[in-house]
């Protein structure tokens, strides 16, 4: 055993002042401290949330009552969170399914899984209970031999982009703040969109601004940031590029506005493979599932909805489910007050056939 001595001789960590900020309210995402420590300020987190806004660095779960419903979770069921995220949805179903039950959440995001874990165990699911697994949900066919099961009872996949992503300006998915030109899910690989956009050729990059993104000017942004091939490194820059691509056009600035939003989409979606992804998630989906179980899909975009509209309906045809729904289940109008980010969410369910 150590002596006091030795113990006194053990260096402490230096106290770190957090940082400083002009005015009364902080307004860079690292000064947010009280947001970025639910923990300590939850009073202070009920106000952010009472505005409709969400909390730096956290993030608000979308359609949960709804996802409930169609995934009817039951005591000792197994289930599968194909996008952990923030862990809200998790939370939830891990609750209906104990005691018994057992959920298995995937990720891509090394980052932010590390966090979420942590944050479910503090809340008490134990390793019997949940499971965590940093995989890209294109790798779901493999994860029932993994854990040894022939399928499960229930699985989500919520598509969207968490909001711990989009609100962290050193990801680099969003125009609203500066910082690095990266948009990667996983930012250990693949290239980042700064990288990826020097490859392609102007052809290559109106192509991905109409299939990702139904672009209308697609073709003056594709030759201006091919142009600057190189020097797109930030999202500031990024973002100013698609202005001044589009400065002469008759739009309005709401519809300039929205061409730079669906450009920073569709190179997220080419950066990370998104619509692959996506492909291999449904094509693997009903050989996941137990006989009876329960598939939900959450959409935010036309391009995703199209997708898996086409896959449940040609597994449905083909005898693979049982059911499907007819369509896209929005969020309840008092959730899209309360949460605007929730607007454009679609939810799709599908029931695998029992022989």
């Amino acid at each position: 055993m150590a002596s006091e001595a030795e113990d006194s001789e053990k260096p402490t960590e230096p106290h770190k002042r957090r940082e400083r900020y002009r005015g009364t309210h902080p307004r860079k995402f690292s000064q947010k401290y009280k947001e970025l420590n639910p923990e300590r300020y939850a009073a202070d987190i009920e106000k952010v949330l009472s505005r409709g806004d969400t909390p730096a660095g956290g993030h608000r779960s979308i359609c949960i009552r709804e996802v409930l419903q169609a995934l009817a979770p039951q005591p000792g069921d197994t289930a599968v969170d194909a996008t952990l995220g923030h862990g809200g949805h998790a939370s939830e179903i891990l609750k209906a399914i104990l005691p018994g039950g057992r959920l298995y959440g995937l990720d891509r995001d090394p980052l932010e899984i590390v966090k979420t874990e942590k944050r479910l165990r503090a809340k008490g699911f134990s390793e019997t209970a949940f499971t965590v697994r940093h995989m890209n949900f294109a790798d779901i066919g493999r994860l029932p031999a993994l854990e040894g099961r022939a399928g499960f009872d229930m699985i989500l996949a919520d598509l969207g982009v968490s909001s711990m992503q989009i609100d962290n300006p050193e990801r680099g998915f969003t125009f609203k703040r500066d910082g690095p030109l990266d948009m990667r899910m996983n930012p250990s690989a693949g290239l980042s969109a700064a990288e990826y956009l020097k490859t392609l050729t102007e052809s290559a990059l109106k192509d991905i601004l109409v299939d990702y993104a139904d672009e209308s000017e697609a073709s003056a942004i594709a030759k201006v940031l091919t142009q600057r091939r190189g020097s797109l490194i930030t999202t500031k820059a990024l973002a100013k590029a698609v202005r001044d691509a589009i400065q002469n056009s008759d739009s309005s600035e709401d519809s300039k506005k929205k061409s730079v939003r669906r450009t920073f989409q569709a190179i997220r979606i080419a950066v990370n493979g998104e619509f692959t992804a996506l492909d291999r998630l449904l094509a693997s989906l009903p050989d996941c599932l137990n006989p009876g179980g329960r598939a939900v899909i959450l959409c935010f975009h036309s391009g995703e909805e199209k997708r898996v509209e086409h896959a449940f309906r040609e597994s449905l045809a083909g005898g693979r489910y049982s059911s499907i729904s007819d369509t896209g289940t929005k969020a309840s109008a008092a959730e899209r007050h309360q949460n605007p980010r929730s607007t454009s969410a679609r939810l799709w369910w599908a029931i695998k056939s029992r022989f």
